[in-house]
């Protein structure tokens, strides 16, 4: 008899480490963007987890695949998952506060039920999916304000960044579904991750130059932070919870990174949320809710 997975209290710890190590992200980024930018950023970061993630597999005994198809896979997902995600959030960070951009990266979740349904035949796209992405986006707008449909400014752009980037996640998860479902989840994580930095060299190269490495204590650390922590560590958790308590309960943490987030740019760069934005974020969680279904579901019986 199988028992679906279920969030003990190590899944739920595992969880709020990984939610901490995410939300860490923005700030380490906030960090480094008074020094370097933002492409270079997302070329640090996936560039120094490589060596990382493969002396992780080396010591659990996994081998990378031999050159193949699965390669020019591996270059998609870098692309959708590291590539342009990290680089749409980090300039977006060089507009707008880490907190808000949290805020808006918690949309992944609402976008990723929707594109899953649009794209996969074993997930449905049912109506509480549409539903949800209604209302989630009504939280954006509630986020973003009138000056979104006023005029464009840099701020509106920097927004739309942060939104573009969880579009792009969402399709990354299609894809690692239908194109990577065949290897063990570090080996593709280590195998997008050098497919991303492949990607990033050359378009790092052309509009940023070669990265300078005369950086300060703070700036490195910030550097390493992201790649150690926010990437090595994360991936570790994510499919350590993935494996314990399903990718159900997983999503959850697209919700609880912000919180961190928000702690950490208020606690350390001053920077302030006001209660439209956590009005926003509030709308973003029911839309999520009505997304997941599970506790629609329990209040009211079928949901769909």
């Amino acid at each position: 008899m199988t028992h679906s997975p279920t969030m003990d209290f190590k899944s739920g710890t595992m969880l709020l480490a990984l939610a901490a190590v995410w939300g860490g992200s923005f700030f380490f980024a906030e960090l480094a963007l008074t020094e370097v930018p933002p492409l270079t950023i997302a070329l640090h970061r996936v560039f120094w987890a490589v060596p990382l993630l493969l002396l992780v597999l080396r010591f659990m005994g996994l081998h990378l695949p031999a050159f193949g198809p699965i390669w020019g896979s591996y270059l998609v997902m870098g692309a959708l998952n590291n590539a342009l995600p990290f680089s749409l959030i980090f300039w977006g960070q060089s507009q707008i506060d880490s907190g808000l951009a949290s805020i808006l990266n918690a949309t992944t979740g609402i976008f990723g039920a929707v594109i899953a349904g649009l794209m996969l035949a074993d997930e449905p796209l049912l109506r509480r999916k549409l539903m949800g992405a209604a209302i989630g986006l009504l939280g954006v707008a509630v986020i973003m304000g009138r000056d979104a449909i006023s005029g464009i400014n840099v701020t509106n752009l920097a927004q739309m960044a942060i939104l573009g980037a969880a579009i792009s996640y969402s399709f990354a998860g299609v894809w690692g579904k239908t194109h990577l479902s065949g290897q063990p989840p570090l080996v593709n994580a280590t195998g997008m991750l050098i497919g991303s930095t492949v990607l990033m060299i050359p378009i790092v190269w052309v509009f940023d130059g070669p990265p300078a490495l005369a950086l300060t204590p703070i700036t490195w650390a910030a550097l390493f932070g992201l790649a150690s922590l926010s990437t090595v560590l994360a991936y570790a958790l994510y499919f350590a919870i993935l494996t314990r308590a399903g990718a159900a309960n997983l999503m959850l943490v697209t919700l609880l990174i912000p919180p961190f987030a928000i702690a950490l740019g208020s606690a350390f760069l001053g920077e302030v949320v006001p209660p439209t934005m956590w009005f926003g974020f509030a709308i973003i969680c029911l839309g999520f809710a009505v997304t997941d279904g599970r506790l629609l579901k329990h209040v009211l019986g079928r949901f769909e």
